[in-house]
């Protein structure tokens, strides 16, 4: 990247911005360097997030910002405000709560610092250089605080902190890619968390421009340790969040960049995938697909939906290149018909689409004429590049679809609302990181969906506007399309690359092309932290790898177990080894003798639904991860701000309730992991799996985790419950029709998790969340349910309360309790109870009526 930095000086307050009244939390700078006319300004927004930004005309803020721009809203917040006065000083100081935030420009450059309480700041720029010009793009320099966690950047190689290392800010097809090693990866979304026991604070760029940050990569003996954010197009707009914990950062990002969406329950289910089936040409794809469906029910394997990659757009004579919105007639001869079938077995239909036409599609044609591909600068006609056409890394020329031109950005649309009458009940966008090669391509800029600020109409370069701004544009079509069809379903859209205004559109996302490792199944689990900070919740991975050589049978076990307890489940894979075209799959039954094993984990994960459900009803309320940090909730224990708890690799909440471990080495039969401690009043954790011991809290345990026995590490926390379903794919309640005779969700249990003796007159409560499973955002009704308990040595005391208030009822009527293995207890409540007997691992179940 190259260097041009160059640092406006002689800072003055500008008097006349229109922020610039007395008392206000808001500052205007202005650079009297002539060469550089640039301007500052900082403001407040909310009582803990502060805007800062640096522009100039030929730097100017971020044309489509990948969240809107926040008004301010102080919610009624004690401010304090030291406003320069007329004489020599040169601070500016807002105060709002125990947050302190102050701009210094007494020197040659704005200085801002913020502190939470009386304690050291938080955030600190680097003097004399703080926000400087580079060349076209800005960098800001601020101060790197060693020994600290740094978390965020949307996907970013493992481990968890990102502390000491460097990367760019992109995304690219990073097809096979070394999780520890590769950079970039898939999503651009510029949020960085510098966490400690003291407090937190996050940085956030709106820009979709390519960049960089350097999280004390790099240091000088003059500048000293220091972090750097480098944007390579554009001036700067920053948020600057304050929290004591890395959830109140997280949810006050949400307030900027909007809570996650909500999944249509089905996709909760276990996701099949592969791309073999639908390459196949004898027997036809359809064909085989269905024989797939069939397989699955031979084999008691429930499954939700297969994901059909872009064979099924293969063109049927040379070149077999992938054209989509077109259909292989040979491999489904009737598309409608087929999916219907589909659905009858059971399973519904995740379509592959792609934003980019090679140059032999059907219509490339017509949409190169109509404006809708990008403009080559320096040829000044249609812009070429290569693209992914056929097997394994074989290109071919064509070009992407410009979102910005009305042309294609409707052409796209009018595709996907086509194939949702035809039955896919899922987009999946992919391949849409926009890897394109020159950033002075032209965008039309004439898309009614875009916002053109004005100045910018003749700057129409994809570098000025950030590639990945694409990337959302590509979500908001695909998003308003379904909806467009069917307006009162939640649409789902799948997508592989991802920016903060992407997942507005889009509700789930996962690691992309991953590889076939014990490595890549442990630091998958980083990624997916880092991920849910985020706001990408319904986040997951290609089980057993997508690329590289088949899981052998352990890997594939240790890999289905732990993914079970992910928010999403999918077996997706491109095994090119033997055949660049087809390449093999991996099918839950390959291996005969741990078919069983397969099964049974695939069958918890639908038995857990509920409860991964609710969590997903919690992030899109609230905007709280499902998956967490091992130290969210327990920042008061020191242990988790060590290694290895701050790599994220192997250990992680799903909830409140569930601890989960993990085993990355093959031979190994326990699993260790560490135990986080809230307080002193702690009550310890529950081993889920044989011999189902107690652990207090506060230390390392080793965990008996044989491969064809107990499984993976799984332990509850003492004093939450889980509430659980049925373990077979069932019918939401919202859907309006059953085509596959899907059983009805009539059934749900709690598990609960009591102290091992009498709780001394301490009530544990959990709450959880059901809706019916379809309904879109704005019109869905959400149910509350409360599980309370106390115990004794012999009995374990519960109340159970439903708030039903908003109108949803479900189709279950009476609640089971069921106690841990090897607890002897009643359960008693004052509704009446019937004691059902014990299930097959010999836990005793109580209906409450």
């Amino acid at each position: 990247m190259p260097q041009a930095e160059r640092v406006p000086a002689t800072w003055a307050v500008d008097a006349s911005a229109k922020d610039a009244s007395a008392g206000s939390p808001a500052l205007s700078l202005k650079s009297s360097d002539a060469n550089l006319p640039f301007t500052f300004s900082f403001e407040a927004v909310r009582p803990n997030i502060f805007r800062t930004t640096f522009t100039s005309d030929t730097h100017p803020l971020p044309p489509h910002p990948s969240v809107p721009r926040a008004k301010t809203d102080l919610g009624g917040a004690n401010v304090t405000v030291s406003s320069p006065s007329a004489s020599a000083s040169k601070e500016f100081q807002v105060k709002i709560g125990d947050v302190t935030a102050k701009v210094d420009w007494s020197e040659s450059t704005p200085l801002l610092s913020i502190q939470l309480g009386d304690e050291a700041p938080l955030h600190q720029d680097v003097p004399h250089r703080s926000y400087v010009v580079n060349g076209d793009g800005v960098a800001h320099y601020s101060r790197y605080q060693r020994g600290t966690l740094h978390v965020g950047l949307g996907e970013k190689a493992a481990p968890m902190n990102l502390s000491g290392r460097r990367f760019q800010l992109s995304a690219t097809d990073s097809f096979g890619y070394d999780v520890y090693r590769t950079d970039p990866l898939y999503k651009n979304i510029p949020l960085l968390i510098n966490a400690t026991p003291k407090g937190c604070v996050a940085i956030y760029s709106t820009s979709h421009s390519r960049g960089e940050y350097s999280i004390g990569a790099e240091m000088d003996g003059m500048w000293g340790h220091y972090r750097v954010y480098r944007q390579d197009f554009g001036g700067l707009e920053e948020y600057v969040i304050v929290g004591k914990t890395i959830k109140d950062i997280v949810t006050s990002y949400a307030a900027l960049a909007g809570n996650p969406l909500l999944v249509p329950r089905w996709a909760f289910g276990y996701l099949s995938g592969g791309m073999k089936y639908s390459m196949l040409d004898d027997p036809p794809a359809g064909e085989s697909l269905l024989e797939l469906a069939r397989k699955m029910k031979e084999h008691d394997i429930p499954c939700s939906a297969y994901q059909m990659s872009s064979g099924y757009t293969v063109a049927e004579q040379p070149p077999k290149t992938r054209n989509v919105f077109t259909w292989n007639r040979h491999r489904f001869p009737d598309p409608e018909g087929f999916m219907k079938e589909y659905r009858e077995l059971g399973m519904r239909i995740i379509a592959n689409v792609k934003p980019y036409v090679l140059a032999n599609h059907p219509e490339y044609k017509k949409l190169k004429d109509a404006g809708a591909l990008f403009i080559d600068s320096h040829t000044k006609t249609t812009a070429i590049t290569r693209l992914w056409s056929a097997g394994g890394g074989e290109s071919g020329e064509g070009g992407h679809i410009d979102f910005t031109s009305a042309a294609g950005y409707q052409w796209w649309v009018d595709g996907i609302k086509k194939l949702k009458e035809e039955g896919v009940e899922c987009m999946w966008n992919d391949n849409n990181e926009y890897t394109v090669t020159d950033d002075g391509w032209q965008c039309a800029l004439d898309n009614p969906e875009l916002v053109v600020p004005e100045g910018l109409k003749g700057r129409p370069e994809i570098g000025l506007w950030g590639r990945a701004m694409h990337t959302e544009l590509h979500g908001k079509a695909s998003h308003d399309a379904m909806l467009a069809v069917e307006p009162d379903a939640r649409p789902f859209v799948l997508t592989r690359s991802a920016t903060a205004g992407t997942m507005r559109y889009a509700c789930s996302t996962w690691s992309g092309d991953n590889i076939t490792s014990w490595e890549g199944m442990k630091g998958a689990n980083a990624l997916s932290l880092g991920a849910g900070m985020c706001l990408m919740h319904c986040y997951g991975h290609d089980i057993g790898g997508f690329e590289g050589p088949q899981p052998s049978p352990e890997l594939l076990l240790r890999w289905v177990q732990l993914g079970c307890y992910s928010p999403r489940f999918a077996i997706n894979c491109f095994k090119t080894g033997n055949d660049n075209s087809i390449g093999d799959v991996i099918e839950p039954w390959m291996y005969p003798q741990i078919t069983h094993l397969v099964r049974k984990a695939i069958k918890r994960r639908y038995a857990m639904i509920p409860y991964i459900y609710s969590l997903a009803l919690e992030s899109h309320q609230s905007a709280i991860p499902p998956q967490r940090w091992t130290g969210w909730g327990y920042e008061a224990d020191p242990e988790v701000w060590t290694k290895p708890i701050t790599d994220g690799e192997t250990q992680y909440w799903l909830g409140d309730s569930l601890l989960v471990g993990g085993v990355y080495e093959p031979g190994v039969s326990k699993g260790r992991v560490y135990l986080p401690k809230a307080s002193e009043e702690d009550e310890g954790y529950l081993n889920l799996n044989a011999p189902y011991q107690y652990f207090e809290a506060g230390q390392w345990v080793d965990i008996d985790a044989e491969w064809h026995g107990a499984g993976i590490p799984i332990l509850a926390k003492v004093g939450t419950a889980m509430p659980i379903g049925k373990d077979v794919q069932v019918l939401s309640p919202g859907e309006k029709s059953n085509p596959g005779n899907l059983p009805q969700d009539d059934y749900r249990a709690v598990e609960v998790f009591p102290p091992q003796g009498d709780a001394k007159g301490k009530w544990f409560e959990t709450t959880w969340y059901e809706d019916d499973g379809y309904t879109v955002a704005e019109k869905n009704k959400v149910s509350a349910y409360k599980i309370s308990y106390t115990s004794t040595g012999s009995e374990v005391k519960v109340k159970f309360a439903r708030d039903e208030s908003s109108g949803f009822v479900p189709p279950w009527k009476n609640l089971t309790v069921v106690l841990p293995a090897g607890d002897v207890r009643t359960v008693s409540a004052e509704a009446s109870v019937k004691d059902l007997g014990r299930d097959e691992q010999g836990r005793r179940r109580f209906e409450l009526n």
